[in-house]
Formats: C-alpha cells, structure tokens, sequence
C-alpha cells in the first residue's frame, strides 16, 4: 500500500514520474481560475503514472508496463487505453514516457494473443477469482467477458503511437498475429457460419455477470453486425449486436488494414479487414437505426437483427454519445444531434436528474446512480465552452472532498459513490481539462 501526501492527494514514492506530466500540472495552475478545479486536475492527471503502472524492461529488451486500472489488481485492455491516452501529446518531449506507453502496446498484444476474447488480465499466470467461470479460462486470465471494444482500444493506442511518434518498434512479427487474431476474432463473432466460438456463464445472483441460454446469449440474425457478449460496462448485452461497438469496430479495422499496408507484406489480410468493414456499415445501414417518437430517427444502443432494437445508452466507453470523441461518426450529424437528446433526457431509462449530479448511468451500479465518465463524455463531445463547463462544475461539487473521480455517484448524496480508486475516470477528467483549458 502506498503511503500517501493528503495535502498533494499523491503517493510519496510515486510508481512513474514524467516530467513533461510535472511541467503541465506546474503551468496549469496560472491557466485555470478555479482553484478547486486545478486542485482536482492536478490530483486526476498523474494517477494513472503515480499509483498503477508497473513498468519493466522484458527478457527481450522490450518496453513492457503493466497497468491495473485502480483498486482492481487486474489490466483491462479498454480501461489501460484510456488511462495512458492523456499522456500520449507529451511522448515527443519525455523519452521515457514514451518507452512506458510503448510498454502497454506489447503487454496488450501479448493478451490478445493469449485470448483474444478476454477483457481483463492478471500481471502473470496467477489465476483468478473468476477462474470458476463456465467458459476457457487460463491461469493469464482475470476475467473473460468478450466485449469488442477491448480489441478495438488496443489498436486506437498503437496506431495513435504510431502516427505521433513515427516509431514502428510496437509492430513487431509477433503484433501480426496479434492483427490477425483481432481479425479472425471479429469474423468468426459475425456468427455467420452458424457456430458460437465463445460461451459464458457463471454461477451467480447478478443477472447482467452471464449469458442467457446455456452461455450463448439471446439470439441474432447474422446479418454482419459483429455480436458482444458484454458491454464496456462487463454486463451482459440484451440484445448481441451493440451499435457504438461496432461503429469502433469499422474504425479498428481500417486502422489495421493501414498498418498492414505500410508495415507487413499482409495485402490479402488488410483487404479482409475492409471486406468486414464493409459488411458492418451495411449492417449499420439497415439496422442500427430506428424511429423515436419524439426525437425522430435515432441510433439505438443494441439490436439483434430481427428487428428488435433497444433505445439507451450506457455509461460506459463507448456509447453512444461518445462516437464522435472516438471518431466514428460526424458531430454534426443529425443522427447524432438526435440521439445525443435522447440520452440527455428522462426518456433515456439510464439518465439520471439528482440534486449532486445529473447524467447517464449504467445498470452495472444500478438506478439513481451517475457515472461521472459520462458526464466527462458529454463534456467532450460538446460543442460549447458553456456546456462544458456545466459538466465540470457538477464534476467539480460531486467528489465529497475526496478530489478524485469516483465510478458511480448517488445523484442526490455526493458521499455515497462506489470506487474511489477509479484511474480511468481520473485520466478521462484530465482529458476534458486539458482540452478546455488548452493546457496540452
């Protein structure tokens, strides 16, 4: 357990130290009026580097850093992603931050090339307390819910490496068959050859922790809409085939059809990735969208092929809301503008009005309960200063003194909130700063 300076909220040995973080902190304060604010920024951004990376040279001479995603000892692809994802603009000035982001790239390559259906990872073989789970677990494993967004935020960090950096180092022999394992794994999930390659059940009263029917899920129309099991969120999906992940999965595949173009003789695999793409947006086309009484056509958060489709939107990364900051879709569209109305109102179930905070939730932590990453999201997708600034001032009344961002937040009672070591929520917070106050 790290011993903690309360009047800095930091650890006094820190895991990392970046300069270039230090320096943004340093000049940060003359940039933002808000006093709390700044104390809340300059807590939030280094967390991730002060109390979760651990970061080593391999047996091969490669960067290698474990990262758990706060007061969870286990490394998820999403949430390792988005905790580093601040620190990417300042890779230029500190060679060693880059080497640690580096790091991720080959740990998460790794474990997807040890299953590429799982979400969660442990630091080695050490099992896990979901070993007992009905479905292919390893002892490398921590949990194996198959969400395609953990696929997808492994190739957003390495090709975002890439393109600032110019380094090609992450894409070793090895990442190929990491590519080609994203690929097949897609593929294989379009359930179009009629066979279900991932089951999953487990013995518990929580209804969302498993699949329905013997560990298959409800069922689909394979209609080229890649299925998930789980959401962003680790609950079960309703209905398979959930939108926002397979607007990141269309993205993610372009990605790696251009790394293999320009870093691998791998001509045919890289058209194959396209061929999906093409079949996803077409899917997209016919289904993804239906027609909302008062909002007019919307996107809706899952479907299933047939017909059925459920209009929502969850909290979690990615959602709906958070296409744009993924780039995955126009901003300025008016589907989007449409939905985006949706889920900031009282007709989306999930959205929450309180007198501490308002916005969307999940079903993970239950009804009346706020996810400040939502609310981050809303902030970074919107189109004014002013909108923004809502957003930060419920972040900023919402922490109960703690100066961290939490999980789920009572909307009425600040000082009931679940995680207080939640490191992607904390680098995410940063993110909307920096962005506001132009501080990167």
């Amino acid at each position: 357990m790290q011993e903690f300076n309360w009047k800095l909220g930091r650890p006094v040995e820190k895991n990392f130290v970046s300069p270039a973080v230090e320096r943004v902190i340093s000049e940060a304060e003359a940039k933002i009026q808000n006093k709390e604010l700044y104390k809340l920024f300059s807590r939030a951004f280094p967390n991730t580097l002060d109390t979760t990376v651990k970061y080593t040279i391999n047996p091969e001479g490669n960067p290698d850093t474990y990262v758990i995603t706060g007061d969870i000892d286990a490394m998820w692809l999403r949430d390792s992603t988005a905790q580093v994802w601040p620190y990417l603009a300042l890779m230029g000035e500190d060679k060693n931050l880059k080497n640690l982001i580096a790091g991720v790239i080959n740990r998460q390559a790794n474990y997807i090339r040890i299953d590429p259906y799982a979400n969660a990872f442990n630091h080695g073989n050490e099992g896990s307390i979901w070993e007992s789970d009905n479905t292919q677990m390893k002892p490398e494993l921590h949990e194996r819910k198959w969400e395609i967004d953990s696929l997808c935020y492994h190739v957003r960090l390495a090709y975002e490496y890439w393109k600032l950096t110019q380094d090609r180092s992450v894409f070793t022999n090895e990442w190929l068959n990491t590519a080609t394992l994203i690929y097949k794994t897609f593929k294989n999930q379009q359930l179009k050859d009629g066979k279900h390659h991932y089951t999953f059940q487990r013995n518990t009263p929580v209804a969302t922790d498993t699949l329905a029917d013997h560990g298959l899920g409800n069922p689909i129309n394979p209609v080229g809409l890649i299925a998930s099991a789980f959401r962003p969120s680790d609950d079960a999906t309703v209905l398979p085939f959930l939108i926002p992940s397979n607007f990141f999965a269309i993205d993610t595949l372009n990605k790696i059809a251009e790394i293999l173009r320009l870093h691998y003789n791998a001509a045919a695999l890289a058209r194959n990735c396209i061929k999906i793409t093409l079949e996803i947006k077409h899917a997209l086309n016919e289904y993804a969208t239906a027609t909302h009484k008062k909002y007019g056509k919307i996107l809706c958060y899952e479907v299933d092929g047939f017909g059925s489709h459920l209009f929502m939107d969850d909290a979690n990364v990615p959602s709906l809301i958070s296409l744009p900051y993924l780039g995955c879709i126009d901003i300025k569209s008016k589907i989007y503008q449409n939905t985006r109305k949706f889920i900031l109102s009282n007709d989306n179930p999930w959205y929450f009005t309180g007198k501490s905070i308002s916005g969307v939730g999940s079903i993970h932590t239950g009804r009346n309960r706020v996810w400040p990453i939502a609310l981050i999201m809303q902030g970074l997708t919107a189109q004014t200063n002013l909108e923004i600034d809502d957003c930060l001032d419920m972040l900023l009344n919402s922490h109960d003194g703690s100066y961290f961002i939490h999980e789920a937040i009572d909307k009425d009672n600040q000082s009931n909130y679940s995680r207080p070591w939640f490191a992607w929520a904390n680098s995410l917070f940063a993110e909307l700063v920096i962005k506001r106050y132009k501080l990167i």
